[in-house]
């Protein structure tokens, strides 16, 4: 065998290891038993030691020296192969098992304390956290910006001054937009009581609507919904709100994007390093265009109305303008997740600021509730009510997820880019959601980013599918034009 034929044989054995790793993830979110925490935090020591080892192989740097790529795809291989073992080989080995170990049992801990309203109980544990991804960071920076080598781990080739600058141009039109529309008269909101089974059942249905695969992917109930895993075995997970059915058919359909782009990678590329997403602001993009340039459009809405009626009998509001209306409301709330299109971003961009000083050492964890209270009622106008509903909502930072934050508005500027391309691509695109019918979407979609994984790197991947380099000026306008006529603005 070759030198790239034993380094790609090698390779395929690591990326099995690590889909197991993430399914112990999957396992710990929905049905692994509360007592069982601190065993399965020294479950993912022991797997994340076996990986590291394998990722800082010697034999990996010798292959890397004497294979020879035949094709772009091979390179592509290569590239990200070295780019894995460069970042591996600069991250201590008891550092990154400590690491593993550590999140696994902050989890829990974080879980415990939103739930209890306590943040006094996470902040010792979030402290260690960060304390260790700051020195990983550091290890990673090799001198350089601690935060951009977090990034990188997210979104290749994003630095946190290009972020602030497309951040930068975002806000001003997001915060004008969103102050004009509430100045006007309030939209129609769906109230009433709906049977966690029958949202369910909804759910399954916009699932198989929007392309989801149910013999390689199954969905399950969690806290926050994710979606894990890639190739044959890519599951999802949703949660259920009594008074809001929005929140689980969004969350599904949102969630449906990340495991149709995993579903949807060339299966060539299975078991290999492109046989992922691009990256996590791409990976986003497709949960982005899913649930909202899709899924709340005027015509897939009118549809979705339909089938509420029929499973829920008569609803609070009348009618699929109304529907489309209450499906897309602006409304004053907390949660980053069930935020509307306009405000979203703005809960982003407060964490990439909080989370960038907690890395450069410019805010201390024992002062970031107050920062993070301070910075929510300055961006939104009113306070915090409790941890759940502010620093302790989200559950990225207990995890050691530095850095991944700011990729779901760069999903958002991407899937602007790549819906304005679509609709050129599908006219008629319209009248077949009016329909329910999401497959020329999805098939385009699948075409022009999914199967491709990480054939490319982020910024070419979108380049190539819209003809353009990725902006926000779409996204912009789109909202502009879309919440505009919502309101009467």
């Amino acid at each position: 065998m070759s030198s790239f034929e034993n380094l790609m044989a090698f390779q395929r054995e690591t990326e099995a290891l690590a889909q197991i790793a993430g399914r112990l993830g999957w396992d710990q979110e929905t049905v692994m038993p509360r007592g069982a925490s601190e065993q399965r935090a020294e479950e993912m020591a022991a797997i994340d030691s076996v990986l590291h080892a394998r990722r800082t192989d010697p034999k990996v740097a010798n292959w890397l020296e004497t294979a020879e790529a035949q094709t772009s795809v091979e390179q592509a291989q290569l590239r990200e192969i070295r780019r894995a073992f460069d970042r591996y080989t600069k991250v201590p080995p008891d550092l990154s098992a400590e690491i593993a170990r550590t999140t696994s049992r902050a989890q829990g801990i974080w879980a415990a304390a939103r739930a209890e309203e306590d943040v006094s109980a996470f902040l010792p544990t979030l402290k260690t956290v960060v304390d260790l991804k700051r020195q990983e960071g550091a290890a990673l920076a090799g001198g350089g910006a601690v935060y951009d080598a977090m990034l990188d781990d997210y979104e290749p080739g994003a630095t946190a001054q290009m972020l602030e600058q497309m951040f930068g141009a975002l806000r001003p039109r997001l915060v004008d937009l969103r102050d004009r529309i509430f100045e006007a008269a309030p939209g129609p909101e769906l109230t009433g009581t709906f049977v966690e089974e029958d949202q369910l059942a909804l759910s399954t249905r916009l699932a198989e609507v929007f392309g989801y695969d149910f013999q390689r992917g199954r969905i399950d109930k969690a806290v926050h919904p994710f979606s894990s895993g890639s190739g044959d075995d890519v599951r999802i997970t949703t949660r259920t709100n009594a008074t809001d059915p929005f929140n689980c058919f969004y969350s599904t359909i949102h969630e449906v994007g990340h495991a149709a782009y995993e579903q949807g990678i060339d299966p060539a590329y299975a078991m290999t390093p492109l046989g992922r997403g691009a990256s996590m602001g791409v990976h986003e993009s497709q949960s982005r265009i899913y649930e909202n340039q899709l899924g709340r459009s005027q015509a897939f809405t009118g549809w979705l109305y339909g089938q509420m009626t029929d499973r829920f009998g008569s609803l609070s509001i009348s009618g699929p303008e109304a529907f489309y209306a209450a499906s897309n409301r602006v409304h004053r709330g907390y949660i980053r997740t069930e935020a509307d299109e306009v405000q979203y971003n703005l809960h982003v961009l407060l964490r990439f600021d909080l989370e960038h000083r907690l890395m450069t050492g410019d805010l201390a964890v024992e002062d970031l509730e107050a920062a993070w209270n301070d910075r929510f009622e300055a961006d939104f106008g009113f306070a915090v009510d409790k941890p759940s509903n502010g620093v302790l909502q989200d559950v990225h930072w207990s995890v050691g997820l530095f850095g991944y934050f700011p990729t779901y508005t760069l999903g958002n500027v991407y899937a602007g880019s790549l819906h304005r391309a679509l609709r050129e691509a599908v006219p008629d695109l319209d009248d077949r959601m009016a329909q329910g019918d999401l497959s020329a979407a999805t098939s385009w979609l699948r075409g022009a980013v999914q199967q491709h994984g990480a054939l490319m790197l982020p910024r070419e991947v979108i380049a190539q599918a819209t003809g353009t380099a990725p902006s926000e000026a779409p996204l912009l306008d789109y909202l502009e034009e879309k919440f505009s006529a919502l309101y009467g603005l």
